[in-house]
């Protein structure tokens, strides 16, 4: 994206002005930013004319809310300056337009001194450049650099150069990063290499192989994994050739998944296009991460398969067990009539034993009387356990067919250089290979010290000669199974893999680890640059103090809202922090359909301009707004290209078109990210703040799939028998600010930071909230780390406390407290272990791989590491002064609920958005429904923007009026509202239809006042 002056496109207009233009203050706000301390005051007197006062107190107060200095006259000002002069100087009239520049300076200067902040000198800007460069390598998206390079300046007190400035210098580092991407390539890949490579993009029966290599499997079918396994061999070499060159790159896993992601995105035209150097940077990337995603998939088939018999197996069990119980109280009476038998004196004592037997098994089979005696001498038990491995022997052939294929695909490796596992996975590799049995291998040449002992009774079976024989079928299904285990505690991973490769390959390399004091510095973390020791004592400090203040307002009874019960038990009163959804006020506003919202909201933040063709300037097609907009109707309702073209006045060729080039998860991310920042700026918003702070939530929204998908999974609790997805999204005061899918069976609080780190929106939380299902035992260090506050729900807090509360001291220093630790903090096993945890966080901060991935291995109980207990004993300290502060302060407690209840009143409008085909996804690959997904959000969005901006109107009316009770009314009303939006029908987006005009719409609400004063005050709305 090109500016008009040719430089580097990275912001909006509306973002520009957001961050570098003057601020527009409202009555209130006046009152906070032109207020003058004592020292303020002080300095003030340094000037003499009552002119050059107004002007300092002026600038003062946008320097407070921009660090940044402004160039104006009073003429521009006029309702500040009135402000000021009514405040401060009421005798003053002096209708100047400036003051001198050296008196300019001299101010800048003072305030500078005032808010410690320094101006960017040459020194500054040369390093920003050298800053500038290091971030380019962690990720080479424009928005992302800037950004890093305004936190830094933000962080030493520095005032932000010019927007230009930091264009130029933005737009010089990425095109640094691709000369010098270029020039490694350059030197390494030879002759041979280039064939390689650029047989990607030859033309075999009418498809390029790079568009072949292009495609997910769609579901865990036998035949979608084995074309999986030949597309992994069919890259193998390619992907040999991308390991021996990328390291050189030193470029990030991040850069690395992104310049992949381009290939996704762009045509083989454009790749053909590009310069060669540029094209194999991209591809090379691409094959790297083809190659570890389909290994990811080939490990996931895996899991899905050994998960999948081995519930079935369960349930299979229990109803043997249930069938054999039935049985055997009907065939218990013919056990006693068989007992009998020996007591009979009937029976001649000398008559032979298998004339007794003949009457027994008379009376009950053989097979029936030996199930029964085995019943019986086991005190009436069952061992479900062997029904399980007689119902797996069934499904041999299946489970064979769907996992061997995952072993001659993919190269497991363990942390011990002998594992027994590894050693019998290449056994059975080998024997699979060679189309000998298992069972043809001599018992003695099967590996089996793996085994665990308490397994072995059921692996063996004895013969007719009464000699131990191996069943093949259960060693090979208990080996997939120790698999599936082993991988799940660390023991066991995949090097050429994404998500289960050790956690020691996703970390910072030990050789780059040594100079960490400047990737600490670089990563902005700056608590990882105090020494420990003095960290853990500021804890320790905070955590005691709140142990004996909470329990002493719980003794003087200031803690109102702690009620012990007789049993011993206390529970806390959870006060309502409700806001409806589709509040009463909308039922006022005119009904309009959505594409006419979609309309008016390009108007306001052209939103449209992120969607580029995906050839980029080599296109001649230029985006078609009507048909746009009907595409991401079609996507973002469930609908489809195909059906909108049938009901729409559009017809489906040119949906394809528009949707093919312009379409991505990327631009539409972009555009989501625009209407997002619009939706900051108006007036409304910052009264959406939970407690004077943006306060977000995530959740996750369950969506069952109506097609077969990869990464569909099942989720009883939600889809009985059938499968879904799941949108994780994260709300901020109303606005879905981040959205990913996950699978249904992934735990949602591995993804609780990775959402919040990548938000790449204006919208900055201070806290961030979830339910339950977002707590493990890495995300309160972590989070707090990072500087965001991570304030979950807990419903049953009496147990959490009992059971994670943890202090300083031994649980007996604290007498007989009513709120006390249950356990010390190790705290020599946080310092031993810190140097590993701080290279750790340092990884998260340099993207070298997903914070999802990270976080779900720290967070696994089944891995055991020093390390990990260390972030657990980290973890605890801040859990429970969190804890100790959700039990004594009522406000945060509402505060979270208030959060929460956003992300279900967003959940909501999306459910509604997303109504076609019942709310059943019909988009088959990952790529589809992420389209989906973000379309969904991107018409949610509107709809947002669209009622606050409404909002944001009358607000300002009712200010400007002197309606106190009017304007505390409107900020009450949630914006997640759509009764007046007609989101079903049929669509017509080449009608004309008339613009919808704001103005209007506020002065037909105007005209209401009363009634819509008294509508705002109806609703369940509480602030």
């Amino acid at each position: 994206m090109t500016a008009p002056d040719n430089r580097l496109g990275i912001l909006k207009q509306d973002e520009v002005d957001a961050l570098y233009g003057r601020p527009r203050f409202a009555q209130a706000e006046r009152d906070e930013y032109f207020a003058l301390s004592i020292q303020e005051k002080e300095a003030l007197g340094q000037f003499h004319s009552l002119k050059s006062k107004v002007f300092f107190i002026l600038q003062l107060g946008y320097f407070k809310v921009r660090r940044l200095f402004f160039d104006f006259d009073l003429s521009h000002v006029e309702e500040d300056a009135a402000y000021i002069r009514q405040r401060y100087f009421p005798g003053f009239h002096d209708a100047g337009p400036e003051i001198a520049d050296a008196t300019r300076r001299k101010q800048e200067k003072v305030i500078l001194a005032l808010c410690r902040y320094r101006n960017a000198d040459a020194v500054v800007l040369k390093k920003l450049e050298a800053r500038a460069r290091q971030v380019a390598a962690v990720c080479g998206k424009p928005v992302y650099v800037f950004r890093e390079l305004m936190d830094g300046v933000a962080r030493q007190q520095i005032v932000a150069p010019a927007y230009s400035t930091m264009q130029d210098m933005v737009g010089a580092a990425l095109a640094y990063e691709q000369r010098r991407l270029a020039a490694i390539v350059r030197a390494l890949i030879d002759p041979p290499a280039q064939k390689l490579l650029n047989s990607l993009l030859n033309d075999r029966q009418g498809l390029h192989e790079i568009t072949l290599l292009k495609r997910d499997p769609r579901d865990f079918s036998n035949y979608e994994i084995r074309r999986e396994v030949e597309r992994g061999k069919q890259i193998k070499e390619l992907y040999r050739l991308s390991q021996k060159v990328l390291p050189h790159l030193k470029i990030s896993k991040e850069n690395i998944r992104y310049y992949a992601s381009l290939v996704d995105y762009y045509s083989v035209y454009k790749l053909r296009r590009m310069s060669d150097d540029a094209a194999y940077v991209y591809l090379l990337c691409f094959i790297q991460h083809r190659y570890q995603k389909l290994h990811d998939n080939l490990i996931l088939n895996m899991i899905h398969h050994v998960r999948r018999h081995g519930e079935a197996a369960r349930e299979a069990a229990k109803e043997e067990v249930y069938d054999f119980r039935v049985s055997a109280n009907a065939d218990l009476p013919k056990v006693g009539e068989i007992l009998r038998l020996f007591t009979d004196d009937n029976v001649p004592g000398t008559a032979p034993f298998r004339e007794v037997r003949r009457n027994a098994f008379a009376k009950l089979s053989a097979a029936r009387l030996k199930s029964m005696a085995e019943y019986l001498s086991t005190t009436a038990r069952f061992d479900e356990m062997t029904f399980q491995w007689e119902h797996l022997d069934k499904a041999a052939l299946r489970f064979k067919l769907a996992l061997r294929p995952v072993l001659h695909g993919v190269e497991f490796s363990a942390s011990a250089a002998d594992d027994p596992l590894i050693q019998a996975l290449k056994f059975v590799k080998k024997a699979s290979r060679s189309g000998k049995p298992i069972g043809a291998f001599r018992d003695e040449d099967i590996p089996v010290r793996w085994v665990p002992e308490k397994a072995r009774r059921y692996l063996y079976e004895r013969d007719e000669q009464g000699r131990k024989r191996l069943l093949a079928d259960r060693y090979e299904f208990l080996l997939y199974r120790h698999l599936h285990q082993g991988m799940e505690a660390g023991d066991i991973f995949c090097r050429d893999s994404i998500r289960f490769r050790s956690l020691e390959d996703d970390l910072i390399d030990h050789q780059d680890w040594r100079n960490k004091d400047r990737l600490i510095a670089e990563a902005g973390l700056d608590i990882l640059q105090q020494p420990i020791e003095e960290h853990l004592a500021d804890l320790k400090d905070q955590l005691e103090t709140r142990i004996a203040e909470v329990n002493r307002r719980i003794a003087a009874g200031e803690n109102e809202h702690f009620t012990m019960k007789a049993n011993g038990r206390w529970t806390v009163e959870y006060p309502r922090g409700d806001e409806a959804a589709n509040h009463p006020f909308f039922d006022r506003l005119p009904q309009t359909d959505i594409s006419g919202v979609l309309n008016f909201v390009n108007r306001q933040c052209r939103f449209m301009d992120a969607f580029t063709h995906v050839l980029g300037r080599f296109a001649r097609q230029s985006p078609d707004v009507p048909a746009l907009i009907a595409c991401l109707v079609a996507w973002g309702t469930n609908m489809g290209i195909a059906r909108m073209g049938q009901i729409s006045d559009i017809g489906y060729n040119t949906l394809s078109s528009m949707s093919d080039n312009f379409l991505r998860p990327e631009t539409l991310r972009e555009a989501n990210d625009i209407v997002s920042n619009a939706t900051a700026v108006l007036t409304i918003f910052r009264h959406y703040d939970i407690g004077d702070t943006v306060h977000s939530s995530s959740d996750g929204q369950k969506f069952e799939t109506g097609v077969r998908t990869f990464n569909a999974r099942h989720s009883p609790k939600y889809f009985g028998l059938k499968k879904g997805i799941v949108s994780y999204t994260a709300v901020a005061n109303h606005v879905p600010i981040n959205a990913r899918n996950i699978g249904a069976d992934e735990h949602e609080s591995h993804f609780i930071f990775d959402i919040v780190y990548n938000n790449s929106t204006d919208i900055d939380p201070d806290i961030h909230s979830s339910d339950g299902h977002g707590t493990n035992e890495v995300n309160f260090g972590v989070m707090y780390i990072f500087s965001h506050q991570f304030a979950p729900r807990y419903k049953d807090l009496y147990d959490k406390v009992r059971t994670s509360l943890a202090g300083f001291n031994h649980p007996s220093r604290y007498g007989d407290a009513i709120i006390k630790p249950t356990r010390k903090v190790r705290v020599d096993d946080i310092i031993r272990e810190w140097d590993e945890c701080r290279r750790i966080f340092v990884s998260l901060a340099r993207k070298e791989t997903t914070q999802s991935t990270i976080v779900r291995k720290l967070s696994a109980h089944a891995r055991s590491s020093k390390t990990k207990r260390a972030l657990w004993e980290y973890d605890s300290i801040h859990r429970s002064l969190y804890l100790l502060n959700y039990i004594d302060d009522p406000l945060l407690r509402q505060n979270v609920q208030k959060a929460l209840n956003r992300g279900e009143n967003y959940h909501q409008l999306r459910r509604a958005v997303s109504f076609a085909g019942f709310g059943k996804i019909r988009f088959k690959t990952e790529f589809e429904q992420d389209l989906w997904s973000e379309c969904s959000r991107l018409i949610a969005n509107c709809i947002i923007f669209y009622n606050a901006s409404i909002l944001s109107g009358l607000l300002e009316h009712q200010e400007e009026a002197g309606d106190v009770l009017g304007a505390e009314a409107t900020k009450t009303i949630s914006p997640i509202a759509w009764q007046h939006i007609n989101l079903h029908g049929r669509y017509e987006f080449l009608k004309h239809i008339a613009h919808l005009n704001l103005d209007v719409i506020i002065r037909e609400l105007i005209s209401l006042s009363p009634t819509v004063t008294r509508v705002a005050n109806s609703g369940i709305c509480t602030r």
